[in-house]
């Protein structure tokens, strides 16, 4: 199964591309860990990359979509995929499309901004460790201290609530439209966000009938 998901930052996608991944056993393609890989490895087209962002410039669609190409032709992706971060807009969905890489299935996940700025400035993390807690749903046990190595809990300048918010217009705007594009080709699924991790797989699990 190829897949897409698509939901405002922080809907949820990552945490279910994770257990999607390990229920269907296809490898999960985030284009921000295969960008530093490619980058590293000194590939092509990560070379490419690497002068762009070495002088401060965003890499542009083509680069990105080569190094997904070159990602995707690796043997652990023939049985199927999970796109994370990639298409976020409608000229890379038409650039992956041109380049060949084919979906089953876009699944976007519904959830109120309202619900994600109140999730998402709730998030603590650890200065020295960086594991993530919440103050409602995962708790430390110690508050304003990581349960893993003592460190001190801080909120990240990405979660607090003026950032969520220009985040989620980029996101109303950009990629949102996605679904339109995705939904006029019969490939889009929609659910909607759960009370729970657990209950929102069930529902990601109906829709896509596995």
């Amino acid at each position: 199964m190829k897949l897409i998901l698509l939901g405002a930052p922080g809907a949820g996608k990552g945490t279910q591309a994770e257990i999607l991944s390990k229920m269907l056993n296809i490898p999960t393609i985030s284009t921000g860990n295969i960008l530093r890989a490619a980058m590293k490895n000194g590939t092509p087209v990560g070379l490419q990359a690497k002068a762009y962002v070495d002088s401060g410039r965003l890499v542009p669609d083509d680069v990105i979509i080569g190094i997904i190409n070159e990602r995707l032709a690796e043997p652990d992706c023939a049985g199927g995929y999970i796109l994370d971060g990639v298409p976020r807009t409608i000229p890379q969905a038409e650039a992956l499309e041109s380049a060949g890489i084919d979906i089953d299935c876009a699944l976007s996940i519904e959830i109120a901004d309202e619900v994600i700025i109140e999730r998402m400035s709730g998030r603590r993390t650890c200065k020295d460790c960086s594991q993530t807690f919440h103050i409602v749903s995962n708790p430390p046990r110690v508050e304003g201290k990581c349960d893993f190595c003592g460190g001190e809990l801080t909120i990240r300048k990405d979660d607090a609530p003026e950032t969520v918010k220009a985040r989620l217009e980029t996101y109303h705007r950009e990629t949102e439209p996605l679904k339109a594009f995705y939904e006029s080709r019969g490939k889009l699924k929609s659910v909607d966000n759960q009370p729970t991790i657990e209950a929102t797989t069930e529902v990601i699990k109906m829709a896509l009938g596995i």
